[in-house]
């Protein structure tokens, strides 16, 4: 699962970049740039998560995947509308986005499940070690 987090760390990121020149050199800016930067937001993500997999498990595996398949519509239905003219389908960017919302919420959930199974805050102290 981590080298499929990875190859689309690195398909957004190249998506990204090429969105942002395209941007910057015509087309429908606003769109080729929003798609770019969603893109662009979301590869370091998915590295991250998969680097993160030996600590979140399961977790990171499904914030991953809805990442993906978040991006892929959000971004891809920006880009179609660019590239083809025409959208996805209907509602694909606002079903992207909502699972884009979704995924983060996942990922934000399982550092409160990890941090309450293990009783620690992630840095190797107890939770009652915190100093302020």
């Amino acid at each position: 699962m981590a080298a499929l987090l990875v190859l689309f760390a690195g398909l957004f990121g190249a998506a990204g970049v090429a969105g942002a020149a395209l941007a910057a050199h015509g087309g429908d800016v606003r769109l080729v740039a929003t798609a770019a930067a969603i893109a662009l937001v979301h590869a370091p993500a998915l590295l991250g998560l998969a680097a993160l997999r030996p600590f979140l498990g399961r977790w990171a595996d499904a914030g991953g995947l809805v990442m993906i398949v978040g991006t892929l519509l959000f971004s891809g239905d920006l880009a179609a509308r660019v590239v083809l003219g025409d959208r996805l389908f209907a509602n694909a960017a606002p079903i992207g986005g909502g699972l884009l919302i979704a995924a983060w919420s996942i990922v934000a959930l399982s550092g409160l499940v990890q941090a309450l199974r293990t009783g620690r805050t992630g840095d190797g102290r107890g939770a009652d070690d915190e100093r302020l």
